[in-house]
């Protein structure tokens, strides 16, 4: 599996109209981009901090896992994303070698990447979320 970077940490808030003030003025940075996942129903907000972004996302549906996660564990830190260079690769390898997938096709996400998760069962309790930049952005 070829990782680049970090490319985010997801965190689950209530909402974002209360969290966004706290990143943004006490620890200054700036948000650049609010987006609706409608098929994840969840909405994003982005932060930048060096090349890693924070995600924060907030459950647009009591169905969403975004409020499941909430309600079991509270708002705090969700899942760690890796940018890797070839998806179907990554998970075909990650699933060869015993890993459990949550995803076994990649899909879209915010930001317009293409993503697919691995289960935190099979991860050391840790929601991984594999990411790939098939727009060049």
């Amino acid at each position: 599996m070829k990782i680049s970077h970090i490319e985010h940490l997801g965190i689950a808030v209530k909402s974002l109209e209360e969290a966004i003030p706290f990143w943004e003025n006490i620890l200054g940075f700036k948000c650049y981009s609010i987006e609706e996942v409608a098929d994840q129903k969840v909405k994003t907000a982005f932060f930048k901090v060096g090349q890693t972004k924070i995600e924060l996302l907030e459950p647009t549906s009591e169905e969403s896992t975004i409020a499941k996660f909430i309600a079991n564990r509270g708002e705090g830190v969700h899942h760690v994303a890796y940018a890797v260079e070839n998806i179907e690769e990554a998970l075909a390898e990650a699933e060869s070698k015993g890993v459990r997938l949550i995803d076994k096709t990649p899909r879209r996400g915010a930001e317009g990447l293409t993503i697919a998760f691995l289960h935190p069962k099979s991860t050391g309790g840790v929601l991984t979320e594999l990411c790939e930049d098939k727009n060049g952005k």
